[in-house]
């Protein structure tokens, strides 16, 4: 995420931005989190955490919006046999499905052969697909 770069670059925690700009530590960390998306919060909000990390509202909420379309577009154009194994395993999550780990193995199986076998997606797209549904995202 864009602001956890830029604290990196300039030494900074999240708490001190959190005082520097006047934001509750607990929106920003929802906004790091995930849980809220920066270009939903107030221009007041924005405003400030720009002016605290000194880049301009633009620089924060542009690279929002691309970095939420870039995620979008990952989960969208797949191969059909991939579409059809992420659509079974998002279903086999909601519905608490006996057979999850078949899903799970078929998805996983799915990607790599998209990935490794065929060229057909990115290893960046490969490895997002992986982080969101099979590793940390499963089941949240």
């Amino acid at each position: 995420m864009i602001i956890e770069d830029l604290l990196a670059k300039r030494n900074m925690t999240k708490y001190r931005l959190a005082v520097a700009a006047e934001v509750p530590h607990a929106t920003l960390n929802d906004i790091c989190s995930g849980k809220t998306r920066l270009e939903k919060c107030s221009a007041e909000t924005v405003y400030k955490l720009a002016k605290a990390l000194d880049v301009s509202m633009e620089m924060l909420t542009e690279g929002g919006i691309r970095e939420t379309k870039r995620e979008r577009s990952f989960e969208y154009g797949l191969p059909d046999y991939l579409q059809h194994d992420l659509d079974a395993y998002k279903e086999g999550l909601k519905t608490k499905s006996d057979i999850l780990d078949c899903l799970w193995g078929e998805l996983y199986g799915s990607i790599n052969m998209a990935e490794i076998s065929e060229g057909v997606i990115t290893p960046e797209h490969a490895d997002y697909l992986r982080q969101k549904y099979l590793w940390k995202g499963a089941g949240e």
